[in-house]
């Protein structure tokens, strides 16, 4: 079991003195006298030490019988950056249920998925989190349905069913429980926060919220990278605003992301308000908001060749993606051929076999074709080298078939060992997949072409192996190394287009 930020009783008091928002997330402080939860940055007057106790959850707060602050709004602070950084059940774990897997499936899904026993998860999750599955996939509920109370005029009880309650009672009990408001007084409260600068409607069948994150946020190579792989019809840069389409559980959407000095603007329109908070979470693992950048940044500094380029430009985030396995077929088109090159290979397939969408706002068509609608296309009609067009098919076919599985529970080592087993998967292809699909921080591309010329402009060694034994002093934070060497080249993922 992981030792949590929570049980270091000192470092926590100093946080929370402080007012400190780096450590938002990390840990929640409960407040004995008022039975108030709050983030370590809450702006009220912090109380008396001996006053305080820390949990390392908001679901564990709630579960000894403390409401979320209505300052601070505990419930909106970014997800912890352990269970990003992490491969081990819990954070596999935390990673399923913040994509919505024990409201779909229940706790024995989640089990399903994970390979384990629910008795195992819900013992490993208690001992580390202090809540069960069921109790962080409530406050998961809970938080959906405040942002729909205060930013629709939907009735409660299509709030209720969007957020995934079983009956209005158990709505309206956990609201209340939680917040210590009713839903009607939580709705009451919304005009002011929303003029406070909370998320509010955008019009028919759209939200508009903030997404927030850890400072610094670079967004230069982030929304650079996304803009320039961008495939036509599925992916697109307007206004300012990085645009794709979304297939989730129970329909699709469409999400606009702009990127803002304190915070991501998200736009999403849904075809089913279930969805809102898996969208919310795959646009948050997109642009990997719930990374930690002071300490990624602080370990990186530690390399005189890396600090100059820390120190320019702080706070790259790793650019991942919505969907595991479009990324992987994606990694595949791009073998061996330009960015250019690689869209293009794409566009044909999403025009081909892709599930049309309306997008009133702007250029977007089709949702990326599924496994199974790839897996059924004529391989002849694959515009590649017959060695391509074999790593292609086989896997495809093997995503459609379910014999590989790539998705928030991944067990990094193990997935990778599978992708170097499929034909045509060198290791830029699977450590390509590890970093952007399937979140492993510590991916690392010594073979890329970008990272070794960018090696031997800066004096590091340019070969794969010296290059990887130079970079172990980089570990835990190996993908974040390759967005700061990246970004010493003139290429269009480099920067925020204009």
């Amino acid at each position: 079991m992981q030792k949590g930020m929570h049980t270091d009783r000192a470092r926590c008091v100093r946080a929370v003195q402080s007012k400190d928002a780096r450590f938002d997330g990390w840990f929640f402080t409960a407040v004995l006298t008022t039975r108030i939860y709050c983030r370590p940055s809450c702006p009220a007057v912090p109380p008396k030490p001996e006053n305080m106790t820390f949990l390392p959850s908001a679901a564990s707060c709630q579960q000894a019988g403390f409401r979320a602050c209505k300052r601070c709004r505990p419930d909106t602070s970014p997800g912890s950056p352990e269970w990003n950084r992490r491969a081990d059940l819990v954070a596999r774990a935390m990673r399923l249920i913040a994509d919505g897997v024990v409201d779909r499936d229940g706790v024995p899904g989640l089990a399903a998925r994970l390979g384990y026993s629910t008795r195992q998860i819900e013992r490993q999750l208690l001992a580390e989190l202090g809540a069960g599955p069921l109790a962080l996939a409530r406050a998961q509920r809970a938080q959906t349905a405040r942002l729909l109370i205060e930013t629709t005029a939907l009735p409660m009880a299509e709030v209720a069913f969007a957020a995934g309650f079983a009956s209005i009672r158990a709505f309206n009990d956990t609201v209340r429980e939680v917040f210590a408001l009713t839903p009607s007084e939580l709705r009451g409260r919304a005009p002011r926060e929303a003029a406070a600068g909370q998320a509010r409607t955008a019009g028919p069948g759209a939200l508009s919220l903030r997404l927030p994150f850890r400072a610094p946020l670079n967004p230069d190579n982030l929304f650079g990278h996304l803009a320039a792989t961008a495939v036509p019809g599925v992916e697109e840069w307007r206004d300012g605003a990085f645009r794709r389409t979304l297939r989730l559980p129970y329909g699709h959407g469409i999400a606009a992301l702009t990127p803002r000095p304190d915070h991501i603007a998200c736009r999403l329109t849904l075809g089913d308000l279930r969805d809102l908070p898996v969208a919310i979470s795959r646009c948050r693992r997109m642009l990997d908001l719930d990374a930690d950048p002071v300490a990624i940044d602080d370990q990186l500094r530690t390399d005189p060749v890396l600090a100059p380029l820390v120190d320019k430009a702080p706070g790259r985030r790793v650019p991942r993606t919505v969907d595991e396995a479009e990324f992987a077929v994606r990694a595949v088109l791009g073998q061996q051929v330009s960015t250019a090159a690689a869209r293009t290979h794409a566009a044909r397939l999403v025009t081909a076999h892709g599930e049309p969408v309306d997008d009133p706002e702007g250029g977007l068509t089709h949702l990326f074709p599924a496994p199974e609608a790839l897996a059924a296309l004529d391989p002849e009609s694959l515009a590649m080298p017959r060695t391509r067009r074999t790593t292609f098919t086989t896997l495809v076919h093997r995503l459609a078939e379910g014999t590989l599985r790539l998705g928030v529970e991944s067990d990094w080592p193990h997935t990778r060992a599978d992708l170097l087993a499929l034909p045509g998967f060198g290791p830029w292809t699977a450590d390509v997949i590890a970093m952007r699909a399937l979140g492993d921080p510590d991916a690392f591309l010594p073979t890329d072409l970008g990272i070794r010329r960018a090696a031997r402009e800066l004096g590091l060694p340019s070969t794969p192996a010296a290059l990887t034994a130079r970079a172990a002093a980089w570990r835990p934070w190996r993908a974040y190394a390759v967005q700061y060497l990246w970004a010493t080249d003139n290429h269009p993922i480099n920067f925020l287009p204009v």
